[in-house]
């Protein structure tokens, strides 16, 4: 086990519809790349029959496949972790249950991270999305990179590969909330990224919408940076100066001209503004504040029902290790 090259990741929420063509289509492009390697699926509480499925594959390739079942659904990226800390393999790649990013194109990753890389993400090269997908891809990536000065050019894109450093590295961190991309590209010493095909899900339906994709990025925001506080600091700042300006200017207005009515309707306005303005302030402190809440409690970031794996794999390593150690 500990010469195990390669471990692909691959979480599952109610994919039973794509399942059997992926495995068609994985086992055959790694058993290509000629290395030793392990599959790790994750059911994430699949309300169909995803967990059967996957238990009925571990069956047909015990030697390769692994599969974590939850308890119930923590979300992708918790399933990811769950996935990183049971992975044996020196790399490891973390790939999408419903073939948008074809399991044929793992081996540019890793030819990538053969050039001397030890975080390889990758940029889809032609994204079959909805336009408005690609509006608010490319609007949030550009204010995250502002913010983060993290550099992903496709953060949707799940096809990524990470070295054994940074997989311990990661799975070092006890943070509840956190966005995996971008942790490792913080602890990588040289990343790159590679372009890929895109596919259309031909299956099933996308668990991604619009505000999932909002609330990932202020997620990454609010977890890597505190410009958002500083931004909203500054326009505060701003906000109360133009205000006492404002004020003066209305102080010699009544004494040189006199009361007037006319005005009323602007001050609504001026005061309306400032009222959204201190309610998004408001929220953003509970952003931050929450994911204290949510790290103090120190509860588990999912629950494994069972594991599915080839033990007999496992004791014979031991054996082999104590055999070592005696006759040494």
């Amino acid at each position: 086990m500990k010469n195990l090259q390669l471990s692909v990741i691959i979480p599952v929420y109610n994919e039973e519809e794509g399942l059997q063509t992926l495995f068609d289509r994985l086992y055959p492009a790694l058993d290509k790349l000629a290395v030793s390697y392990e599959i790790v699926f994750i059911n994430d509480g699949s309300r169909d029959r995803s967990a059967a499925i996957l238990r009925a594959q571990f069956q047909l390739r015990p030697d390769v496949t692994r599969v974590i079942l939850f308890n119930g659904n923590f979300g992708q990226h918790m399933a990811i972790m769950a996935g990183f800390e049971l992975s044996r393999g020196q790399r490891v790649v973390t790939l999408d249950a419903d073939l948008q990013n074809p399991p044929e194109e793992i081996h540019k990753l890793l030819a990538k991270m053969d050039e001397g890389y030890d975080y390889v993400g990758s940029i889809r090269n032609q994204r079959n999305d909805s336009w408005w997908r690609h509006l608010a891809s490319r609007a949030m990536n550009n204010l995250r990179e502002r913010i983060t000065h993290i550099k992903i050019t496709d953060q949707g894109c799940m096809l990524r590969a990470y070295d054994r450093g940074i997989i311990d590295a990661i799975n070092g961190c006890r943070e509840v909330n956190t966005f995996i991309p971008a942790l490792a590209y913080n602890f990588a010493r040289r990343p790159a990224e590679v372009v890929v095909e895109h596919e259309e899900r031909a299956q099933g339906v996308s668990k991604y919408s619009l505000y999932s994709l909002i609330r990932l990025n202020f997620d990454l925001m609010t977890g890597f940076s505190v410009v958002p506080l500083q931004m909203f600091s500054l326009v505060g700042m701003v906000t109360s100066a133009a205000s006492a300006f404002f004020f003066v200017f209305l102080v010699i207005r009544r004494l040189i001209i006199g009361p007037e009515a006319e005005g009323l309707f602007t001050l609504f306005a001026l005061v309306f503004f400032m009222i959204g303005i201190t309610l998004f302030g408001i929220g953003l402190l509970g952003e931050y504040i929450g994911r204290i809440y949510e790290q103090v409690r120190h509860r588990p970031r999912y629950l494994v029902e069972a594991v599915l794996e080839n033990r007999s794999e496992e004791q014979e390593a031991i054996r082999q290790d104590c055999g070592s150690r005696i006759e040494e």
